[in-house]
């Protein structure tokens, strides 16, 4: 089943973003493509709005995020951000209010339960780049070029650069955003931005295989993990130990968790309650 969260545009009224759910995946597109999806006031808000649901929604244990049309996501949608200098304070407020409410949806990305991937094609610009560098996982087809390349015209990517630089190396990240050159998907995947470079006819069946993959597991397990990975990333190796040592109890005890271990020690398929 299909569903849409509509939104009202200047140019027409549509379903900014699609839902889809095949199974335990659910399948977001954004689809905006006459703005290549670009993360306007409305699509940033349809975005957040379908997460924050996603998130509740345990028979739910994997979401791709694509987009419609020939892009993925071009960034933020300059013409709304251009509208916004006719303000008094010459756009300030409007700014840092847009920032602020794409960070928090890139931050709701993370604090998702659910893994979440990236399936892309055609461009991934700025804070589209962003975007993808934030998912979990992100799978994209021969072709697709990434960038932050806002230095081109003046704006240099200072919010894409925090998800770009806890992907990539520092080096590399300096340079995407200093000279605003794209790389293709081929080196994409070596930077360690995305986890597929894949042919353009097989990137919908490659990143349903991943979802469906992840979904498989334990949906409690692969929460818990989930909250840790990012939790411990940020902590010296000391307290990241002392902290996943107790997220390990915690999972143990879990009787879905030995229901897995009895399973795999018996031979038999684990019969879980998700």
């Amino acid at each position: 089943m299909v569903l849409g969260f509509a939104a009202k545009t200047r140019e027409s009224k549509m379903a900014i973003l699609e839902r889809e759910v095949t199974g335990a995946v659910m399948h977001l597109r954004m689809n905006a493509p006459e703005r290549l999806n670009a993360l306007s006031d409305e699509m940033i808000a349809a975005l957040h709005s379908a997460l924050d649901e996603v998130a509740d929604d345990r028979s739910v244990r994997a979401v791709v995020l694509s987009g419609a049309g020939k892009a993925f996501c071009a960034g933020h949608d300059l013409k709304q951000m251009t509208a916004g200098r006719q303000n008094a304070d010459g756009g300030a407020a409007y700014f840092k209010d847009l920032f602020d409410r794409c960070a928090d949806m890139m931050a709701r990305i993370q604090s998702l339960p659910q893994p979440v991937i990236a399936q892309v094609h055609g461009i991934a610009t700025a804070a589209g780049c962003q975007l993808v560098a934030t998912c979990d996982l992100a799978v994209a087809a021969h072709g697709t070029r990434f960038g932050v390349n806002g230095v081109n015209i003046g704006l240099f990517c200072s919010t894409p650069m925090v998800a770009l630089s806890r992907n990539i190396p520092r080096k590399q990240a300096f340079e995407m955003l200093t000279t605003g050159e794209f790389v293709e998907a081929e080196r994409a995947q070596t930077l360690g931005l995305i986890n597929r470079a894949v042919a353009p006819e097989d990137l919908e069946s490659e990143a349903a295989a991943l979802a469906e993959q992840l979904a498989s597991k334990l949906g409690s397990a692969v929460r818990i993990g989930k909250e840790a990975f990012y939790a411990q990333i940020q902590m010296p190796v000391a307290d990241a130990y002392a902290y996943t040592g107790q997220v390990m109890v915690d999972n143990m005890v879990h009787p879905d968790t030995k229901e897995g271990i009895d399973a795999f020690i018996n031979k038999r398929p684990p019969e879980w309650s998700q």
